[in-house]
């Protein structure tokens, strides 16, 4: 059985559709539906059980799980704004290592989620401790776990593999709310009001300007399920290894939306003078704990032998957009 922990969330719920796509169904679901709607994501999966996550805790402290044959670790917060750190530290960072204890004491793999958060403002993406530091709590939890894991990486008993995510964005995510992809808030604005809206100049950037690796959920289920098959450890970039400014991410929205509608496309530029795109002043509680540039070195996840591509933000959030026209 392999288990995916915020399995009913938005990358755990694609990564048990990935399994299912290469026949796998022996899948245990963890996860909590405290907020119910997150079943949908289930609806068209073949799993094996589902378990809420404080009974699988439970389970997993008094050494009472069935029989595991891999783990799939994204259960967290990821609410980079929250600032209940006893919380995020007990959620994030403790169950984690607990899980990470009970796998190594029962020769099971292990991938987990660690996030790009760890770098804070950059510049460097590279995974080495010189260019971590953590702008929030969130950052800091998932960056305490990735040392754990570099002090055990000489004498583990199964592999473990840290993935650190950079923007992940695609369906599944419309349990999210605020915490949702730019790209889905995105599309919302534009269905309810004819325009988007982005954060304007900031940073050494212009409107719109500040960029992100934009990686979609489809290629973060290829890397998952690379390692889950392979014998590696280690702590890895799992981006797209390109920055592309947040205007990439609205136009892309905006003329596919047309497109829909039946509209001719627009340039940039044309958006801005029509007011289809729009920008607000940067907020100011978030200057200095915002990322305006992130960019995954991949030179890492290359030597650990995944070859598969990346599709850009155009490619990406189209495919994005027209899978999810249907929900708006």
């Amino acid at each position: 059985m392999i288990v995916v922990t915020g399995g009913a969330g938005f990358i755990g719920s694609n990564l048990v559709l990935g399994l299912n796509q290469i026949g796998i169904n022996d899948i245990l679901v963890v996860d909590d539906l405290q907020q119910g709607d997150k079943f949908q994501n289930l609806v068209q999966a073949d799993i094996a059980d589902y378990m809420d996550k404080a009974v699988f805790r439970d389970l997993l402290l008094r050494q009472r799980l069935p029989k595991i044959q891999a783990v799939l670790h994204q259960g967290a917060c990821s609410d980079t704004t929250e600032r209940d750190g006893r919380y995020m530290m007990d959620n994030n960072y403790r169950v984690t290592l607990e899980l990470f204890e009970y796998c190594q004491s029962r020769n099971v793999p292990l991938v987990y989620a660690s996030s790009a958060a760890v770098y804070g403002a950059g510049p460097h993406y590279a995974e080495d401790p010189n260019n971590e530091a953590p702008l929030n709590v969130y950052g800091y939890s998932k960056y305490l776990f990735d040392q754990v894991l570099r002090r055990h990486l000489a004498h583990l008993t199964a592999p473990v593999v840290g993935l650190r995510y950079f923007n992940v964005y695609g369906p599944q995510e419309n349990h999210k709310g605020r915490m949702a992809s730019v790209a889905l808030h995105n599309m919302h604005q534009y269905k309810k009001e004819g325009c988007v809206r982005l954060f304007g100049a900031w940073d050494g950037y212009p409107n719109g300007g500040q960029q992100r690796d934009f990686v979609y959920i489809d290629d973060v289920v290829k890397v998952n399920l690379h390692f889950l098959q392979h014998q590696v450890s280690g702590i890895f970039n799992c981006g797209s290894g390109r920055a592309q400014p947040f205007n990439d991410v609205a136009h892309t929205v905006v003329n596919t939306m047309r497109e829909l509608d039946g509209l001719p496309a627009l340039t940039l530029e044309q958006m801005v003078e029509q007011q289809v795109l729009q920008y607000i002043d940067f907020p100011e509680d978030l200057k200095g704990r915002y990322q305006s540039h992130t960019q995954a070195d991949l030179t890492q996840l290359r030597a650990a032998g995944y070859t598969e591509s990346f599709v850009d933000v155009q490619t990406g959030v189209r495919d994005y957009v027209l899978k999810q026209h249907k929900w708006l």
